[in-house]
């Protein structure tokens, strides 16, 4: 007889995925923040953001970059802190919400997010668009493991 996973199995195994993913997502787009071609990645990103113009102005491209890559390993640490700091790991995880609905805002203010539109056919995300589009589940899952902290601390 083959044993079938529980629901709190299954939420618990979720959590743990979901928790370490989302650091180990941050803390790898973090360090990439430090290289040459990522500088050049976000470019369009962030000069198209409006929230981005004034860090932008005062720090330039490359210093810009490796403030967001620290902010981004910060958090990521931050994050992974759940089962030993649980208030840490939801402050973590309520910053990386805001950040990914910053990144998600690029969407709107990035051109080159979006194809150029066909006659008569929806608008197409361009490999910038579907770079970001991925944030939507990093949103989800910083409000679900800030959630999960939260009620642990």
């Amino acid at each position: 007889m083959t044993r079938r996973p529980t629901s709190d199995g299954l939420y618990s195994g979720g959590m743990i995925a979901s928790r370490y993913g989302l650091a180990l997502n941050l803390l790898s787009i973090g360090r990439l923040k430090f290289e040459s071609y990522e500088v050049e990645n976000i470019r369009p990103l962030i000069v198209s953001s409006p929230l981005m113009r004034q860090p932008l102005k005062m720090l330039g491209e490359k210093k810009l970059a490796r403030v967001i890559g620290l902010t981004e390993i910060a958090i990521g640490g931050m994050v992974s802190t759940g089962r030993w700091a649980p208030r840490v790991s939801a402050a973590g995880s309520l910053l990386a919400a805001g950040m990914f609905a910053v990144t998600l805002s690029f969407l709107i203010t990035t051109p080159e997010a979006w194809q150029v539109r066909e006659r008569g056919r929806e608008p197409q995300l361009s490999l910038a668009g579907q770079f970001l589009i991925k944030d939507v589940v990093l949103l989800g899952a910083s409000l679900v493991t800030a959630a999960e902290s939260l009620k642990a601390s």
